[in-house]
C-alpha cells in the first residue's frame, strides 16, 4: 500500500472522526472551524503524494475543474436528494485516485453548502462525500485504462458500486449529522430509527449517483485518462 494512501486511511479513521467529534462539542458557528479542519486534513494525503515533487498547474487547475463540476452537480438538479455530485466526485476518485477523490469530495461539499447554507451537517457531508471519491479511487483507479476497453462492464459495476455505496456507506454517513445533532443522549435505538427513516432519500440518491455514473462515468473518464496520458497527470 502507497504512503499516501495509508495516510488517507489514518485521516479517515482517525484524524476526520475526531474533528466530527470536537465539532459537536462546539457551540455558535464552530461548523466553520470543523470545516476548515476537515479541508486541511483532507489536503494532506493528497500533497503527500507529491512529496518528491511539486504538483503541476494544469493538475490543480483539472482538480479545480472537477469540484466546480461535482457543485453544479448538486445545486442544478431541483429534485431532492436527486444530485450528481456523488456520482462526479466517484468519477474523479477513478480517474486521478483514492487521495485526489478524497479531497474532490470533501471540497466540493463545502463549496456547493454556500448555495444550500453551511451548518453543522458540512463537515458530516464533507467526509462523506469524501469517502465516496476516496472509495472509488482505491477500488477502481488501478483498473480505469481496462474498464474503459469494456463499456458494458464499465456501467454495470459503476450503476451497482453507486447505487450500494450511496446506501450502505454514503447515506448512512450523512445521516450520522442528524443523530448528533438532534439528540443529547445517543442510543442505538434512536440511530437505528433516524437510518430507517433517511433510506428511502438514501435510496433515490443511491438512483441518481447511478444514473450519473452510467450517462457520464464513459466521457469523462475517457477525457481525464487521455489528460493524465498526455501530461502525466497525477503520477
Amino acid at each position: 500500500m502507497k504512503r499516501s494512501t495509508l495516510f488517507s486511511l489514518i485521516s479517515i479513521f482517525l484524524l476526520l472522526p475526531a474533528t466530527l467529534y470536537l465539532g459537536t462539542q462546539l457551540s455558535g458557528k464552530a461548523y466553520y472551524i470543523t470545516s476548515t479542519l476537515v479541508i486541511l486534513e483532507t489536503m494532506l494525503p493528497f500533497f503527500f503524494r507529491f512529496e518528491s515533487r511539486k504538483p503541476q498547474a494544469r493538475e490543480l487547475a483539472t482538480i479545480a475543474v472537477m469540484c466546480a463540476l461535482a457543485v453544479a452537480g448538486r445545486v442544478a438538479f431541483p429534485l431532492p436528494n436527486f444530485k450528481a455530485i456523488t456520482g462526479i466526485v466517484m468519477i474523479a476518485g477513478i480517474a486521478f485516485g483514492a487521495e485526489t477523490g478524497f479531497m474532490i469530495g470533501a471540497v466540493s461539499a463545502f463549496a456547493s453548502n454556500f448555495f444550500f447554507s453551511q451548518g453543522p451537517w458540512t463537515p458530516w457531508q464533507m467526509m462523506a462525500y469524501g469517502i465516496a471519491g476516496f472509495l472509488s479511487g482505491l477500488i477502481f483507479h488501478r483498473h480505469c485504462a481496462r474498464l474503459l476497453k469494456n463499456p458494458p462492464l464499465l456501467l454495470g459495476l459503476m450503476s451497482v458500486f453507486g447505487f450500494v455505496g450511496i446506501v450502505v456507506v454514503i447515506g448512512p454517513l450523512l445521516d450520522c449529522s442528524t443523530i448528533f445533532a438532534t439528540s443529547s443522549h445517543l442510543s442505538w435505538k434512536y440511530a437505528l430509527a433516524v437510518l430507517a427513516a433517511g433510506l428511502p432519500h438514501n435510496v433515490t440518491h443511491g438512483i441518481s449517483c447511478a444514473l450519473t455514473l452510467v450517462i457520464f462515468s464513459k466521457p469523462l473518464l475517457s477525457k481525464l485518462s487521455r489528460l493524465q496520458t498526455k501530461y502525466g497527470m497525477l503520477s
